[in-house]
Order: C-alpha cells, then structure tokens, then sequence
C-alpha cells in the first residue's frame, strides 16, 4: 500500500485520509492504527476488483443516509468502515482476516 502525503487530498477539512484503488492520500503522518485501518480498506478493494467496492461504498452510503439522515452517521454505518474501525486498533487482524469479512458488518 503506497501512501502519498500531501496537503490537498482529501478534500474537505474532516477526512485525515482517502484510499484510491489502494494508494492512500493523507493530510499528515498516519498512526499504526490509520495505516492499518487504510490496509483494511485496500483488502476490501482487492476482494471486490475495486470498483466493485467503490460501487457498493456509494451505494450503502445513500442508503444509509435515506435512512439515518445524517452525513457522519451514514458514513459511520457502512460495512467496510464498521470493519475497519473496529478491527484498526488490532495488529494481528489483517493476518487472520477471513476475505468478505466486511459482509458481516452489515446490519
């Protein structure tokens, strides 16, 4: 996973870092935890050939929005952030990850 710190990507002051087909763009040094939860989303991506995830991200994502009708809380809802922020703080988690394992966060 390469990770390319820079000023300007992403966008938006509340996003630290974006990961794009495996490349992550971050606002400043990530944290072992960070690095680990943008691993995470890089497996992801590689289960679903990438934009497979990407359609399914956006997709859950207005799902979750018509539903809890909050930005943060939508975002905060989907499977593969679900999977990520809780298994970030977990060193040994990407070693032992079943592939799919986000389809067990979705509720």
């Amino acid at each position: 996973m390469l990770i390319i710190q820079n000023r300007f990507i992403p966008f938006g002051k509340h996003f630290y870092a974006i990961n794009l087909f495996g490349i992550v763009f971050a606002k400043y040094r990530l944290s072992p935890d960070e690095r680990r939860h943008e691993y995470i989303h890089t497996l992801q991506q590689r289960e679903l050939l990438f934009l497979g995830f990407y359609i399914i991200y956006i997709l859950e994502w207005f799902v979750r929005l018509v539903c809890l009708h909050r930005l943060s809380d939508a975002y905060m809802n989907i499977s593969f952030e679900r999977e990520a922020y809780t298994k970030m703080g977990d060193p040994d988690y990407t070693k032992h990850r079943k592939m799919f394992a986000w389809a067990n966060y979705i509720s």
